[in-house]
């Protein structure tokens, strides 16, 4: 399959702090029949590389089943990867035991569609970012435990945080329970979240704010961000660089503009002639 790819012109080089490179995901698919032998294999993510930088969004925009959602939990190490190589900060990363595993997502933090699934059900919000910070920051004493998850909160817009300390997940909004799940990445002070499809899940009317929280953070936390997403609108207004996959595949890749302005490969093309309207203002 033919990429068509084009380069921003961004002020200076760059900060790539993760990358992946020629990453692949299979899964079984069952056994082959007549004379081929061994079982079949589902390519769910096919020879991509992306690079993410400091202070920058890059969209992942596909339609359901392109690949999108399974090349980020690469990313974050959630899944493994049946071939390819990660980067952090110009290293591969390699190693799968515990004290490994925890280095790396220190720096690479995830954020869920649902964060209702996201959230332990039965623990308040106080243990959801109390076990956050002590976990990532170290600290062991109760009330700084408590006065760090408040400056959390208060980080991701929840005013006062005291107030939402105590509750359970069923208790907030679905906004207010995603902005939970920031407050929990952000604990970990990393320098890589992958936001997949944040805001799907939420009312149009608080999309925006959600969107423009991913963007204060980016600038305010100079983080490197992927923005995981179906809409083209989000990614056309958010994102400095957007990649579109098609079967697991990246066949188009650039600015935002150009991709979403400009459209080159037919793929591309077809998803921009079925959203309603992906280069309006959101509302």
């Amino acid at each position: 399959m033919t990429v068509d790819v084009r380069t921003t012109d961004p002020a200076g080089e760059p900060r790539i702090v993760l990358e992946g490179r020629g990453l692949i995901k299979e899964y079984p698919a069952g056994p082959r029949r007549g004379l081929l032998r061994g079982p079949a294999r589902m390519r769910a993510v096919d020879d991509v590389s992306l690079s993410l930088a400091r202070g920058r969004v890059t969209a992942l925009v596909g339609q359901s089943g392109s690949g999108k959602s399974t090349l980020g939990r690469m990313l974050a190490r959630l899944i493994p990867a049946t071939a390819g190589s990660i980067l952090l900060d110009g290293r591969e990363v390699a190693g799968s035991g515990h004290a490994a595993h925890r280095a790396y997502v220190g720096d690479v933090q995830l954020t869920l569609q649902d964060p209702f699934a996201s959230l332990n059900p039965l623990r308040r919000i106080s243990y959801t970012l109390g076990r956050a910070v002590r976990l990532h920051q170290g600290v062991r004493e109760a009330d700084q435990v408590r006065d760090r998850s408040r400056e959390l909160l208060a980080r991701v817009g929840l005013h006062p945080g005291e107030r939402y300390l105590d509750r359970f997940p069923h208790e907030l909004s679905g906004g207010e329970r995603q902005r939970v799940s920031f407050a929990r990445a952000l604990a970990a002070s990393p320098k890589v979240l992958i936001a997949d499809e944040p805001v799907s899940m939420l009312d149009v009317t608080i999309r925006k704010e959600m969107l423009d929280l991913i963007d204060s953070l980016r600038r305010d936390e100079d983080l490197a961000v992927l923005y995981i997403t179906h809409d083209l609108g989000s990614a056309r207004r958010y994102s400095d660089e957007v990649l579109v996959m098609h079967e697991g595949s990246v066949v188009e890749r650039g600015s935002s503009a150009q991709v979403i302005d400009d459209p080159r490969h037919e793929y591309t093309q077809r998803l921009l002639a079925a959203a309603p309207d992906p280069a309006s203002r959101l509302h």
